[in-house]
Order: C-alpha cells, then structure tokens, then sequence
C-alpha cells in the first residue's frame, strides 16, 4: 500500500514539474510574440524577458541532470531547443542582433542611496538637585 502511495506522489511531482516547464516556456512563447496577449492587444516581442525565461529553463534542464525520469528530460529538453530556436529566428529580425548572440539582461535601476539621519545634538544635563528640596509650598490666604 506504501508504494503505491509513493507512486502516485512521484506522478503528481512529476505532473507539477510538466506544468511548471510548459508555463515558463508559455512566458518565453508570450514574449517572442508567438502566442497572443492575454490583454487581447496585439502580440509584443520583448527579447531580453523571453532570454530570460529561456535561460531558467536551461539552468533548471542543467541542475536536474540525471534526476529526471524520461518523460520529463523529454518535454524539458523539447520546449529548450524549440524556445532557443524561435529566440534566435525572431532576434535575428531584429536589427543589430545576431544569432546565437544573447541578449543582455535591462540594466536594474541604481539603488537609492539613503543618507542616515544627523545624531540628534546633545542635551544638556540637568542642574544638580538639592540634598533636601522643597517641592511643595502651602499658602493659607496670606
């Protein structure tokens, strides 16, 4: 019964893998223009994000070496070598790029530099009490 319930835990990871490969390469197809927006304009060709989607996958086709079963290196290796060449037919279009060339990532935004706050300036200390002072005085209509 125990192996039974490891089997069906191993195809449930195993579906959960297939649908995390095909929704990055989803992203990958979005962003090289070859599935509509979901926003229903018309299809954007974004380079350096559909790069990006298809290094992840390569990286993860990389580290997983000889830790996936067959069905799973097929459909990784599959959408790696497609997106690859689809990335490399559509950047070739595009003017100064040439193939096999990556495209360089968008340069982040510098780092907002926060200046710490001036040390607050020094208080005095207070007076120096008396032994013994009066604090309260009465008054008795005087």
């Amino acid at each position: 019964m125990a192996e039974l319930q490891t089997q069906n835990e191993a195809g449930a990871i195993t579906q959960i893998f297939i649908e995390f490969v095909m929704m990055q390469a989803q992203n990958a197809a979005l962003f090289l223009g070859q599935i509509p927006n979901p926003n229903g304009q018309p299809p954007e060709i974004n380079l350096p994000l559909a790069r990006m989607f298809i290094d992840q996958l390569a990286v993860i086709e990389v580290k997983t070496q000889g830790n996936l079963n067959p069905e799973e290196l097929r459909i990784l290796t599959d959408a790696v070598t497609q997106l690859d060449t689809a990335f490399n037919e559509i950047a070739s279009r595009t003017e100064g790029f040439h193939p096999g060339e990556s495209l360089a990532p968008p340069e982040p935004p510098p780092i907002a530099t926060i200046t710490p706050p001036s040390p607050p300036e020094e208080i005095p200390p207070p007076p120096p009490q008396e032994d013994n002072p009066k604090r309260f005085t009465k008054s008795y209509g005087a």
